[in-house]
């Protein structure tokens, strides 16, 4: 408790100043409020004028924050158990900071009363706000708004990080995030059941000149419908524009003209079609042999739901014995009969947003969302799977239960990544990862964060609103030379998103 105030009090000196200024410090009954504690004495001690208020009676304080309390009360130091959230207003309204104290890692229920009072009368002061381990209201292990969370600029947290600090909404509610670990020891940092790493991906081979373009692919992409022209075209030419050498695009035949105009680096390989333009069943021999000469193959962009095609895919799943990632309306197919890839050897991925992951598990979106590294634990593990959930931020689970948090991609907290195609962006982009040298559970992560990190650039340049999948497409080769240029300063502190102290 002692290391932990005293890492909040270092964030308050060096980011807000301590002396001669004011600051209101609101503790709750447990050991959240005895931080509080400390961090009230620390200010005191170097000069700077503190408040603190009880959302509890005295007596309720136990063990360290008993302590704390207690000799924060030997100190000329005003003290005041909260009866009433006007008692603290006048308070508020004269404050240069606010620390939240109020509640801890483990809230499960609703805030109300009291408690959901002060958490309004801190959100609508419009003062800078310090929040000790979590912003008070968030789930520690999910998140989630509890009713009413506190808004905080700063957020302290110790040990190791919480979901709750790095999902959002709990994410969009902490403001700058630091990490103390308090004295934890390696070990327990290290300690193999910690099944949830924040992921930066890892670092690029070195291209060498003594390569061709068959050193850095093939990639075959099986994609494409009369309606669907953008999602074949984006998830081949993102192989390319991210260090992909040569990919090949199998999608119906009516579909070449049009895509070419855009792609016309990409390789075509036509296809028989259904009456309605989409693939039809008879390409299965076709496209069987084609990708047994391929580096990996993708399935689904833009496929349709027509029956032939999703028929194809699960087929094709089931019988392709190379690295496979599947996406939209792929996984539709593969959520129907799921046992077409539990089976593969070879590494499978799908790629899906929180619909199609609903889809896969029959789980209700809105507990998806709630509980989404739960749920991804055991979707991957159950189908022998990597999967990307897509969102903010990118979770990628593997088959033995760990979870990697991809950071990048919310455009300076703003949903630029949240725009139609931007999906298939990233289905090339993973593969070029594979391309360039990485091992198939590697390419995925660093895959992931660098679609993210185009993204970024391109909402950097643009602004979130009007940004495009087009825009992320464009900023590709960008972000894999910042990547390749700024690995270490990109992981030192997690892409800047998780800043150790």
């Amino acid at each position: 408790m002692e290391n932990a105030g005293q890492s909040v009090y270092f964030v308050i000196l060096t980011e807000l100043g301590v002396q001669d200024r004011n600051f209101v410090i609101f503790c709750g009954p447990g050991n959240k409020g005895g931080d509080g504690f400390v961090v009230a004495r620390k200010i005191h001690s170097s000069g700077g004028l503190v408040k603190v208020f009880l959302l509890s009676e005295r007596g309720r304080y136990r063990g360290a924050a008993r302590s704390n309390l207690d000799r924060i009360e030997k100190m000329a130091l005003p003290i005041r158990e909260l009866g009433s959230v006007d008692e603290a207003a006048d308070s508020v309204e004269n404050a240069d900071a606010i620390v939240d104290g109020v509640f801890g890692t483990g809230l499960d229920r609703n805030v109300e009363g009291l408690y959901k009072d002060v958490i309004d009368l801190i959100n609508a002061s419009r003062r800078t706000v310090v929040a000790i381990d979590i912003p008070s209201g968030i789930n520690g292990d999910t998140g989630w708004e509890m009713g009413v969370s506190v808004k905080a600029d700063y957020t302290i947290t110790f040990g190791l990080p919480k979901l709750g600090n790095l999902l959002y909404p709990g994410y969009g509610r902490g403001g700058k995030l630091f990490l103390s670990h308090i004295s934890y020891p390696l070990s327990l940092q290290k300690e193999g059941s910690l099944r949830v790493e924040l992921s930066v991906g890892v670092k690029l081979p070195e291209r060498s000149p003594n390569t061709t373009k068959f050193d850095y692919g093939p990639l075959l992409v099986i994609a494409g419908a009369s309606t669907y022209h953008w999602a074949p075209f984006a998830s081949a030419y993102s192989f390319l524009k991210s260090g992909g050498g040569y990919v090949y695009l199998a999608c119906p035949a009516s579909l070449v003209p049009s895509i070419a105009q855009a792609g016309r680096e990409i390789v075509f390989q036509p296809q028989k079609e259904t009456g309605s333009h989409t693939l039809s069943l008879e390409n299965r021999a076709e496209l069987l042999d084609a990708s047994q000469r391929m580096l990996m193959t993708i399935i689904g962009p833009g496929l349709s739901l027509n029956e032939d095609s999703q028929q194809l895919v699960r087929i094709l799943a089931k019988e392709i014995d190379t690295p496979l990632l599947i996406d939209g309306d792929g996984i539709t197919a593969i959520a129907q009969e799921p046992e077409t890839i539990r089976e593969r050897k070879n590494p499978t991925v799908l790629t899906p947003h929180t619909g199609e992951m609903a889809r896969l598990t029959g789980i209700e979106r809105f507990e998806i969302e709630r509980t989404r590294v739960d749920v991804l634990q055991r979707t991957a593990a159950d189908l022998n799977a990597i999967i990307v959930l897509k969102g903010p931020h990118t979770l990628i689970g593997y088959p033995d239960a760990s979870v990697f948090i991809s950071l990048s991609g919310d455009t300076g907290g703003k949903a630029g990544l949240a725009t139609a195609g931007s999906g298939d962006v990233l289905n090339g982009t993973i593969a070029a990862m594979h391309a360039l040298g990485l091992g198939f559970d590697d390419a995925v992560r660093t895959g992931v964060f660098i679609h993210g990190l185009a993204g970024d650039l391109a909402a950097q340049e643009k602004g979130p609103d009007g940004m495009t999948a087009r825009d992320i497409l464009n900023h590709l080769p960008c972000a894999v030379k910042y990547y390749r240029e700024n690995f270490e300063k990109i992981t030192a502190n997690f892409y800047g998103k998780c800043q150790i102290i």
